[in-house]
């Protein structure tokens, strides 16, 4: 067990900031171009996975117990990673468009790749500042979705994902036997709807129109514009169109890893639309030390939807006898998403396995596997 005392060492925390490192990889990439502007994806998925195999797994738990004060330089890589991805992603996006240095090509494949800073990395932060109850980290949360266009996520993920995972109410369970290019087209079509029917009943239970100032989507829709407009401003409409690119790379592999985590897991129902309480079964976890620094223990995610406050560093890891576990960190198993026939010989295996395991008594799946058992009340 680690304690408050261990854990504020620099040995344990310091891991969590190599992040930091891909900073410097995106400047090279940005100014010399070639070869170079590929990178980034090789080393925040093939260099961490890499270590994962060298490292092996860390299943070694915190004191869930220990206070903030212990955390803090945990906090502080999370937070400080706002202005470092804003100064970064706009500081080259000015460059690039200023020198013209670069072909068409290099601009469209580093941008894409920039959507690791800001997808890969910006988003699993954004993640948690989220779920954290302080304004100054849900604003920095914010402000880091407003940059990938994505803002909607809060919501969704909040008051959609976390209360109805594994089941037909919420987007971004994956069903059984649905790759994820189909997945990746239904999120994107029905995720905003989803996330502003969350925020317009929530109004309504108070009487109040979606018209109301307290609707969030004010606020998304403010700061997206602004997003936009400084690229605009920096960059031209080259610049937006580059943006564009770096955003929908970010969302791209955001939503490849909402597709790892719950890919066939689905809730019991237990009739009359009531569906079991989330437990760690519902999700999948990995415990792979290197992406666990990449991602901050996100693959740790048994326990964050069995208690979602938790900051990343209390997070706990659960054996196979409490939880799936995935055979890869998450940037292997995206990959074999990628490859829906790879994906359903490495998974399917897997849920038929964890369906025996804790829900021998269903003998029709037909109805989890098609997401048609009933809307969860």
């Amino acid at each position: 067990m680690i304690t408050a005392e261990t854990i504020a060492r620099p040995k344990l925390f310091l891991p969590f900031w190599m992040t930091y490192l891909l900073v410097p990889v995106a400047w090279i990439s940005a100014v010399y171009g070639g070869w170079s502007v590929i990178l980034l994806p090789l080393l925040a998925w093939w260099v961490f996975s890499g270590l994962d195999g060298l490292l092996g797994l860390n299943r070694e738990n915190a004191d869930t117990d220990i206070g903030e004060d212990a955390l803090y330089w945990y906090r502080m890589g999370v937070m400080l990673w706002v202005p470092v991805q804003f100064v970064t992603l706009y500081g080259i996006l000015w460059y690039v468009t200023a020198s013209g240095h670069l072909g068409w090509i290099e601009l469209l494949v580093l941008f894409a790749s920039l959507g690791v800073i800001s997808g890969t990395v910006g988003i699993v932060y954004a993640h948690e500042l989220l779920h954290q109850r302080n304004r100054l980290e849900r604003w920095l949360g914010d402000i880091l979705l407003a940059m990938v266009l994505y803002s909607h996520f809060r919501t969704e993920h909040l008051l959609v994902h976390h209360p109805y995972v594994g089941t037909p109410r919420d987007t971004v369970t994956a069903r059984y036997n649905e790759n994820f290019h189909r997945y990746f087209a239904r999120v994107l079509r029905e995720g905003l709807k989803s996330a502003f029917r969350a925020e317009k009943e929530k109004l309504a239970k108070k009487n109040l129109p979606w018209t109301d100032a307290r609707n969030p989507f004010w606020r998304y829709w403010a700061l997206q514009g602004l997003a936009l407009a400084l690229a605009l401003y920096l960059g031209g409409w080259l610049g937006l169109v580059l943006f564009l690119v770096q955003a929908l790379s970010a969302v791209w592999q955001l939503e490849l890893t909402n597709y790892v985590e719950h890919y066939g897991l689905t809730r019991k129902h237990l009739g009359d639309g009531k569906y079991e309480h989330v437990k760690p079964h519902h999700s999948w976890n990995a415990a792979h030390k290197a992406t666990n620094w990449l991602l901050i223990n996100l693959q740790r995610h048994s326990d964050h939807h069995y208690k979602p406050d938790r900051r990343f560093p209390l997070l706990q890891n659960y054996s196979e006898a409490q939880a799936p576990q995935l055979p890869y960190g998450y940037p292997i198993m995206t990959l074999f998403a990628l490859w829906p026939r790879k994906w359903r010989q490495v998974m399917n295996p897997r849920v038929a396995r964890w369906r025996e395991m804790y829900y021998p008594e269903i003998t029709d799946w037909k109805p989890y596997n098609k997401h048609q058992t009933p809307m969860p009340r």
